[in-house]
């Protein structure tokens, strides 16, 4: 299953790996950051799983891990670079040694320190499409952002850019820069975004899914009494925009969502996991989503949609009804 990265031309696999959690732990001085410890050698041979499996898009920032998750993926990529297509995200500054995120950057010699260094640790010459990191960052200030970015392109540095947000407004600058091919937004089965998916249809951009299982709730892992470890994003010291676990476990709300639509997505002989990718592919022809991972297993599963159709209209349907959103 293929699908092009918007507009850019470049071909991908309909499914791309998440590596936020292979970073490990990271914090902003306050919250946990990471997914908890990983193991190093596992993730790479996770990274090398994927491969194996089909799938060749594999979406990273240089804040996960406060630079580890870009190591990690750089490593394992070694002998296969030509054969993949590499997202990374800037705008964080950190510390690598202490894995402490610091503040931001978004000044044009900021991006292009940030671009240089990501370079280094994926050990890669260009990056195929570079990501601006910031959700909420004011889109009437957006513009010096994105002509940097369009130089950079010009450069040979990177190939496309595009924004991580989950608000058209600030999409839509970005949108009219003729190097951006992407919009990475939050979007599953419970949790939709009409008016970004419209927008990438609308100027044939990819929409990338980040939080396509719902940070793990939609998956056979967790039910109301699994506890998220202390230093995971989703334990009890969790950030504020954290909605899918409270107080270290899953959130209620978002839990009885998962289980109105648990039979519908596990048709087929799908996991619910598997059920959740497909609601993606067939919501919308831009959608590719990007499962995190930490583990060979969790790959396999997550690849493994790739063997099942989206899925049918009528399914799609029953689940706009069950979820009251029609």
């Amino acid at each position: 299953m293929r699908r092009y990265l918007g507009r850019s031309g470049i071909e991908v696999s309909a499914l791309g790996m998440g590596c936020w959690a292979i970073g490990g732990p990271w914090t902003d001085g306050k919250n946990p950051l990471g997914w908890g410890e990983i193991d190093d050698g596992e993730s790479i041979r996770a990274i090398h799983a994927a491969i194996d499996c089909g799938v060749d898009f594999f979406d990273t920032a240089n804040v996960y891990g406060a630079g580890h998750s870009e190591r990690v993926l750089g490593r394992a990529l070694a002998g296969h670079r030509s054969k993949v297509v590499i997202a990374t995200k800037f705008n964080a500054v950190f510390d690598e040694a202490t894995r402490l995120a610091t503040g931001v950057d978004t000044s044009p010699d900021g991006i292009r320190r940030a671009l240089e260094d990501s370079l280094s640790r994926l050990n890669t010459d260009c990056i195929d499409l570079y990501q601006f990191h910031d959700n909420g960052f004011p889109a009437d200030e957006a513009l010096p952002v994105r002509e940097t970015l369009e130089e950079l392109v010009v450069s040979g540095k990177i190939r496309a850019y595009g924004w991580s947000t989950d608000f058209p407004d600030r999409a839509e600058v970005f949108a009219q820069g003729p190097h951006c091919t992407a919009i990475q937004l939050q979007l599953n089965v419970l949790d939709d975004n009409p008016a970004v998916v419209d927008l990438c249809e609308r100027y044939d951009l990819a929409a990338i899914n980040r939080g396509p299982l719902a940070m793990g709730l939609l998956t056979n892992r967790y039910d109301a009494d699994t506890e998220a470890s202390a230093d995971d994003v989703r334990g009890e010291r969790s950030p504020d925009w954290m909605k899918y676990f409270k107080g270290g476990r899953p959130n209620p709300e978002w839990l009885a969502k998962r289980e109105t639509v648990r039979e519908i997505l596990s048709s087929e002989g799908r996991t619910v996991a598997q059920g959740s990718l497909a609601w993606l592919w067939a919501r919308s022809p831009k959608n590719i989503p990007i499962p995190g991972f930490r583990t060979v297993k969790q790959v396999e599963e997550n690849a493994g949609a790739m063997e099942f159709d989206p899925l049918l209209p009528e399914q799609m349907q029953e689940i706009e009804g069950v979820l009251k959103r029609r």
